[in-house]
């Protein structure tokens, strides 16, 4: 299963119980869990990061705000933009964190190279920008050597709740979506091509597609 990667299509999901799961996935897995990406469409949501500060959510209205245990500051999550979790044992892979941080952000800017959209990673923000707007989020979690949480990419959706946060706790920065720069229009479609460029550089040689959560990592209700 070392050389296994799982690509997880979840549909549309409320956030807590993915993130539930996550957790669980990465508590129980061991040396021969294969891999796993998590492909998903969130219902509206706020999540703040660990180092999230009460000052960035302005004014949330009938959204919710979830504390969560990636790292960095608060995002949106709704329907129109792909998220992908990245459940790897990095360890295994032999990846330390700023690789794979740099690895999901060169995804994400190859995939809208594609297009002919000129984007860009910075340094001091983890994220991928066109010029000065960000189009895409990240946050990671890693533990016991194996990495959580991931990627939003907003595709096409609703961007008036982004106006309601400092997104990344970034004041002023406007976000921006693929469809609007003649990108992926659809969910589907932003979805296949990052996951080809995710995964062209990495060494498994068996990619299954699976659809639904695990039943073992769903909490009981």
């Amino acid at each position: 299963m070392n050389d296994t990667l799982i690509i997880r299509e979840l549909g549309r999901q409320p956030y807590e119980p993915v993130w539930h799961a996550m957790q669980q996935f990465t508590d129980q897995r061991d040396e021969q869990t294969a891999d796993e990406l998590w492909v998903v469409e969130h219902d509206p949501v706020f999540t703040q990061g660990q180092a999230g500060k009460a000052e960035h959510i302005l004014a949330p209205g009938d959204i919710p705000v979830i504390q969560v245990d990636r790292g960095g500051q608060v995002t949106y999550h709704g329907p129109g933009q792909l998220v992908i979790y990245f459940l790897l044992n990095i360890r295994r892979l032999n990846y330390g964190v700023r690789q794979l941080v740099n690895h999901i952000e060169n995804t994400v800017i190859d995939t809208l190279s594609d297009y002919g959209i000129d984007a860009k990673a910075r340094r001091d923000a983890p994220g991928v920008y066109v010029d000065t707007d960000k189009i895409c989020s990240l946050g990671l979690r890693i533990r016991k050597g194996c990495s959580f949480h991931g990627l939003a990419l907003n595709v096409n959706m609703d961007m008036e709740p982004f106006s309601r946060i400092n997104p990344c706790g970034l004041s002023g920065i406007k976000m921006i979506q693929t469809k609007d720069l003649n990108g992926p229009e659809s969910f589907s479609e932003a979805a296949n091509a990052v996951i080809k460029h995710f995964t062209s550089s990495l060494s498994y040689s068996d990619i299954l597609q699976q659809t639904g959560l695990a039943q073992d990592y769903v909490k009981a209700s």
